[in-house]
């Protein structure tokens, strides 16, 4: 268990690559620079095997009979001539400084006509700075006319060495001319550069996957960010994606998603608990009110039955007048008690009296009752079917009071200017729920008002309650069913009820 935890562990895995990024980073280094050592002493073996096969030609040469370029030739010593990096020339000289042979085939001696044989000066070539292959003491060692010894050199310029040798016809000089050693320069910069590149390429491909690890390690960071803010706004819908993470990240983020799930639950209680608190504070209210009131305003509600019947004054005019005002007064008196009810029934535990109910006319029964006043304020009020309503067990008379309210709401927010009235019944989920979509062409609601639409008691009409759309929903949701709302202002509100449908 200990060794998995330490496995899924991130500082782990961060530790065990940044040690895997070094060990390739020096095993890349250790091995371009051993490379490069290797074809460094394959090139100075080479320039060494070019110098000792210019003395040993030099050497053979005093013993043979033939010239330089031709034991040469029959050695197959590409590394030697003017083609050569780095000896370009093997002189043998005498003590008179005469070339008596040389790789060069313009430098040996030339034989005239009467047999005579001429021989090239050495001081008639141009040689590079000479110096001695051996330390001579200056007494013995007399110098041919015409070589000259330097007395200082500069690193990689051209520049040539002799040695003397004795022979039977006298001293013999043996020159060898080197070339230029930038060669070998060019080789070490070339070989630094290609070490940077390397170095480069190691850094580029640690530094990527340094930013990988980095931006997958911070990656749920900005996801826990995000999703502070919108829990902080009140979604609590957000999730962070783990992805299956075992690390100390993807512990957090389940923390963190939990944490969500569990405000989002506290959020639902408050919410549940306030609401009870505003129904028995209703509950209380509603009895009082009932109570205080119903039983003054029935006892109004006779005495105007019975001044109407009489003490109705004889003149026509006059029992018109009075009449219109006893009408008006009982009118009143029946909007109290219609708000009494509604304080009453949404206060009180639903008592419904489930049975099959038809959607369309039950739709119907609650459009007919609003037909007159519709046409009075110039609206067009029209009920739809979209496809095969599938079958619903309800409460009749709770539906069409749930249906009724708002279109009750719908004619309102048209303010009598007229306009469109539409109710949609249509199924929804492979015909697994009934859909009720009521839609009008009113003033809309404003984003910041639809939250708050089905709760008791907010209203944005002067004159409203607040209790009929929280009547609505409460019908809705004793149904087990759903209700939403979508607006724009000027452009109308659609309110959408979904029921379930009966097995």
């Amino acid at each position: 268990m200990a060794v998995s935890r330490l496995v899924n562990s991130f500082r782990v895995r961060l530790l065990l690559l940044l040690a895997a990024l070094l060990v390739l980073t020096l095993s890349v280094q250790y091995y371009v620079n051993l490379r490069e050592v290797r074809r460094n002493t394959q090139f100075i073996v080479e320039q060494q095997k070019a110098i000792m096969a210019g003395v040993a030609l030099g050497v053979n040469s005093l013993s043979s009979g033939l010239y330089l370029d031709q034991m040469r030739d029959q050695a197959k010593q590409p590394l030697l001539g003017e083609q050569a990096e780095r000896v370009k020339n093997v002189l043998i000289i005498d003590d008179k400084g005469d070339i008596i042979d040389s790789l060069d085939k313009n430098q040996i001696p030339r034989e005239n006509a009467d047999k005579s044989v001429i021989h090239v000066k050495v001081t008639d070539i141009s040689l590079p700075p000479l110096r001695s292959a051996v330390e001579l003491p200056s007494e013995s060692t007399p110098l041919p006319p015409g070589i000259k010894l330097a007395t200082q050199t500069t690193a990689g310029e051209p520049g040539a060495f002799f040695f003397p040798v004795e022979t039977t016809e006298g001293h013999r000089y043996v020159i060898v001319v080197l070339g230029s050693a930038n060669n070998l320069m060019t080789l070490l910069r070339h070989q630094a550069r290609q070490s940077l590149l390397y170095t480069l390429a190691v850094l580029s491909i640690t530094t990527c996957l340094t930013a990988i690890v980095v931006w997958r390690f911070t990656r749920p960071i900005k996801s826990l960010s995000v999703g502070a803010q919108l829990v902080a706004g009140g979604d609590f819908s957000f999730r962070v994606p783990t992805t299956g993470r075992r690390d100390e990240m993807g512990q957090l983020a389940e923390l963190f998603n939990e944490m969500i799930v569990k405000l989002h639950r506290a959020r639902e209680l408050e919410a549940q608990l306030y609401n009870a608190e505003k129904a028995v504070v209703v509950s209380r209210l509603g009895s009082a009110i009932a109570h205080e009131i119903r039983n003054p305003l029935n006892y109004i509600n006779l005495t105007l039955d019975h001044l109407q019947a009489s003490f109705a004054p004889e003149d026509a005019e006059k029992r018109e007048r009075f009449s219109s005002l006893t009408k008006q007064l009982k009118a009143e008196v029946a909007r109290i008690e219609a708000r009494i009810s509604e304080f009453l029934n949404y206060s009180r535990p639903p008592k419904l009296e489930p049975e099959s109910v038809d959607l369309l006319a039950t739709t119907r029964d609650a459009v007919r009752i609003f037909e007159p006043q519709a046409a009075e304020s110039n609206v067009a009020i029209s009920v739809k079917v979209e496809g095969e309503l599938p079958p619903v067990v309800a409460d009749r008379e709770s539906l069409r009071s749930a249906i009724t309210n708002l279109i009750i709401n719908g004619l309102q927010a048209m303010d009598g200017s007229g306009g469109r009235l539409t109710i949609v019944l249509s199924s929804e989920g492979e015909s697994r729920r009934a859909r009720i979509d009521v839609t009008d062409t009113g003033r809309g609601i404003a984003p910041e008002d639809i939250s708050k639409v089905f709760e008791p008691y907010y209203s944005t009409k002067d004159t409203g309650t607040g209790l009929g759309l929280a009547i609505v929903k409460k019908a809705v949701d004793d149904h087990h069913g759903s209700i939403s709302v979508k607006s724009k202002v000027g452009d109308g509100t659609t309110f959408t009820i979904t029921l379930p449908a009966s097995e």
